[in-house]
């Protein structure tokens, strides 16, 4: 089975690597393309790949190409992590909403919208090459951000696609550490949108031991996502992504003055890159922990384990609603836990509350017109998406940003 990873030049790859290379056989994979425009990357990040697989006892086959349609031909599994504009648009996408009094982040609020409007149209690009030249049956699994509204926009134009965030998977292994269990012990009921959810229950043996964690742990965990423990009292966990809509005013002042995440990523890809240049690495460093992304390599394959084997596994991914959530519309895009068999369907879970349903549903009705905006195109379109946002929904902020966006994207946003 031929596995393809599209933006496979990325720094992160050798995290996939490490999934692929420990489960190859398990999963049958014989072959592994990596697909970049960025030749140098792919020369650097290519063996890098090959030797982690080799030490893992994979005989795989791995090749690296800039050439999309051999990379995905055959495929069976073509995972999508793309940064269309590389790490420049990132701080720009963080700096510019800071200027017009909200928050600067690359996937929440106007900076998210700004990486939506350049990505959507390149992974809809990417999506049709893979419906013409992949393996009948070929899953899109979307790493992309912002995930909800990629994986929206490609299940729209009918592509085989479902999103994969971290989030939830990394909730489950601190759980399963607070409680002394092994992580496939713990199953969530994980709800809301991608960079909007929260934990609404953690199921042992069947049962919902959430109320006690919180009993005892309450003040830990809202460190870890950033936030005041009374916003959990009504017994929902929410994601740090939270932290942008709960303490928005305070962020913003924080970020004005801070180094941007993105520029703190830049420094560390650099550092990166010298430590992959070692022709005798064979493994991920540690220091690409702290590029991001913990467990993804774990989520991805667990995940492809279900799409090929349809074994009924749970997993966190971004999907239709249909009805799950009887507050949005059936094609709106949710994140959830869901069943991966023949079917993927989500689980039942404890509900959100009336003060999440409200958020939710403000944010799909953004992520709505941000997809019209990214396939469509158009100025008006962008406004309409900024103005329903609820991190922006003013006229003044709307219009300054849609100014600010089109300005600032203009080379990657092909109706501008």
């Amino acid at each position: 089975m031929k596995i393809a990873v599209v933006g496979g030049g990325s720094t992160y790859t050798p995290e996939l690597a490490e999934g692929f290379g420990a489960n190859a056989v398990a999963l049958g994979i014989d072959e592994v393309a990596l697909v970049d425009p960025a030749a140098d990357k792919l020369e650097v990040i290519g063996p890098l790949v090959r030797r982690i697989m080799r030490r893992h006892g994979s005989g795989a086959k791995v090749e690296w190409t800039t050439d999309l349609d051999r990379g995905v031909e055959g495929a069976a599994i073509v995972l999508l992590q793309l940064r269309v504009g590389g790490q420049r648009a990132r701080i720009e996408d963080e700096a510019f909403p800071l200027e017009c009094g909200c928050v600067g982040q690359e996937t929440t609020g106007a900076g998210g919208l700004a990486k939506a409007l350049r990505t959507i149209p390149v992974a809809l690009g990417i999506a049709d090459r893979v419906r013409e030249l992949a393996a009948p049956g070929a899953w899109i699994v979307d790493f992309t951000n912002p995930v909800g509204m990629v994986t929206r926009a490609l299940l729209d134009a009918g592509h085989r696609a479902i999103g994969l965030c971290n989030v939830a998977i990394g909730f489950q292994r601190r759980f399963a550490g607070l409680l002394g269990r092994a992580p496939e012990d713990v199953v969530l009921d994980h709800v809301g949108l991608n960079h909007l959810t929260w934990e609404t229950g953690v199921r042992v043996d069947g049962r919902d031991v959430l109320p006690g964690l919180l009993d005892e742990h309450r003040d830990e965990i809202a460190d870890e996502v950033d936030l005041p423990a009374a916003v959990f009292a009504d017994g929902r966990v929410p994601s740090y992504y939270l932290h942008y809509f709960y303490a928005h005013d305070t962020e913003v002042e924080r970020l004005r003055t801070a180094p941007s995440r993105g520029r703190e990523v830049a420094r560390i890809e650099a550092e990166l890159w010298k430590i992959y240049e070692d022709d005798t690495l064979d493994r991920k460093p540690d220091l690409l922990s702290q590029r991001g992304g913990a467990y993804y390599s774990e989520a991805a394959v667990a995940l492809m384990r279900s799409l090929l084997t349809r074994d009924g596994g749970v997993h966190a991914v971004n999907v239709r609603n249909r009805g799950f959530l009887p507050y949005l519309p059936d094609e709106a895009v949710i994140e959830v836990s869901a069943r991966v068999g023949a079917d993927i369907a989500p689980v039942d879970a404890a509900p959100l509350g009336p003060r999440q349903r409200g958020l939710v549903a403000a944010v799909a009705a953004y992520e709505e017109l941000g997809v019209q905006a990214a396939v469509r195109g158009g100025e008006r379109r962008v406004y309409e998406a900024l103005l329903a946002h609820p991190l922006v929904g003013q006229h003044d902020l709307a219009e300054g940003l849609t100014a600010r966006l089109i300005a600032t994207g203009r080379d990657h946003l092909p109706w501008a």
